[in-house]
């Protein structure tokens, strides 16, 4: 593991230098790029030279990197607080209509769609795809990915109103997918036959509000303890223990550890920052959880670029590719404007953002790892298939052109109130 973590480090840091000087993308979208195009050359090096090996080296070293458990049991814990941190709550609070209706209804009209649509598409293109799997594959691809959003977001300017939209759905609609899939994933591979809406609320309340509950519990603690002292180096850590211990919890009771640690870190981003912390404290955490939210972002996407040295991908791949990204892209449409028909009276919706919060809908590594985490079935192959193109064509084509549809919006607004 020490040789892994060694070869993903030194490569991010060659890649990212290289982005620096040559490249020019913005860092996480370059290093996605940069690792899928390494690992394409590697490829055509294999059939080239098979004799060297280095493919099969490199894509051995590879297989031993537990994608599912570094994303959802290492690096989202950290990443989610990361961003929890930088929240304003009072825009939050604000904006709250439109991201509750965004991370629940959205997710859920998202999934139907996108499961629907893609059994169809299948069953015409004579893929065995049952209706069950295609639903748990709009329900692993329907969440939009936090991470990926929060580092697209970066490079983009967008109204205050619109970004923290667009943020707090990222960061809430993880319980909503991830009770979602977890319900359809049993079903599908038939251990969870119950999935009425009894059991789905159930769920939901317990994950999702159980996990919400814990964080801010544990957040609330952490925020008393860091106000009792003025200690830079105990605060620091204090912040370290929150996110562990209380995605720890999270996991052992069953609940949401990502909706808890953004529930934690929205605490102590908010009353800890006002009122737990020094001046000093407060830029030496700043400074910790920057450097923290960086590397792990580096690291996650020159894996998602690397990761296609391990999939293996049928024959049928680019078919399933091609059918994938536009459903997902139609159903994230109809998310995003289904709310307006379904609470007209609602102000805080507006039909100009519609084109922006479609294509904000960027999805990254914890699609990726809910579809590597699939059971060993024949449905999987294609699941993997179409949500990795679904992955890449969301970083790499809608997040280095968000800017653009920013502000071709922001324009059409400006030319409308004048």
């Amino acid at each position: 593991m020490f040789d892994i973590a060694a070869l993903l480090l030194t490569l991010s840091a060659l890649f990212g230098w290289l982005n620096r000087r040559i490249v020019r993308l913005p860092h996480s979208i370059g290093l996605l790029v940069m690792g899928l195009a390494a690992s394409l050359l590697l490829v055509l090096l294999d059939l080239a030279v098979p004799d060297q090996h280095i493919y099969e080296d490199l894509t051995r070293a590879l297989r031993q990197v537990d994608f599912t458990g570094i994303v959802m049991d290492g690096m989202l814990a950290f990443l989610l607080f990361a961003g929890a941190l930088g929240l304003d709550i009072g825009a939050l609070r604000n904006r709250a209509w439109p991201v509750v209706t965004l991370a629940l209804a959205g997710t859920a009209i998202s999934t139907a769609v996108v499961g629907l649509a893609f059994w169809a598409v299948m069953q015409a293109m004579g893929q065995p795809l049952s209706l069950a799997w295609a639903l748990v594959f709009g329900a692993l691809i329907s969440p939009t990915d936090p991470v990926a959003v929060l580092a697209t977001l970066k490079n983009v300017k967008v109204p205050p109103e619109l970004e923290i939209e667009v943020q707090g759905e990222a960061l809430f609609n993880d319980g909503v997918g991830l009770v979602l899939f977890t319900l359809l994933l049993g079903y599908a591979a038939g251990s969870g036959s119950e999935a009425g809406i009894g059991s789905v609320a159930h769920h939901l309340v317990w994950e999702a509000g159980g996990g919400l509950a814990l964080g801010a519990c544990t957040g609330f603690l952490a925020y008393r303890a860091m106000r009792a002292i003025d200690d830079f180096p105990v605060e620091v850590l204090i912040t370290l223990a929150l996110v562990t211990g209380t995605y720890a919890l999270a996991e052992r009771f069953g609940m949401s550890g990502p909706l808890s640690v953004v529930a934690a870190g929205m605490i102590i981003g908010d009353r800890g920052v006002r009122y737990a912390m020094s001046d000093r404290t407060q830029s030496y955490v700043s400074a910790l959880w920057t450097l923290i939210d960086e590397v792990l972002n580096s690291v996650l996407f020159l894996l998602i670029g690397l990761e296609v040295l391990v999939l293996r991908f049928e024959h049928t791949a680019l078919a399933v590719a091609a059918a994938a990204v536009p459903i997902v892209l139609g159903a994230r449409l109809v998310a995003v404007s289904a709310p307006l028909l379904l609470f007209p009276w609602s102000w805080q919706l507006s039909a100009r953002n519609i084109p922006f919060l479609t294509w904000a809908g960027v999805h990254g590594g914890i699609s990726v790892a809910l579809a590597l985490s699939l059971p060993d079935v024949p449905e999987k192959a294609t699941i993997l298939t179409a949500t990795y193109a679904v992955v890449l064509f969301s970083i790499i084509v809608q997040g280095s052109t968000l800017g653009l549809v920013a502000r071709h919006t922001l324009l059409k607004d400006k030319a409308t109130s004048s």
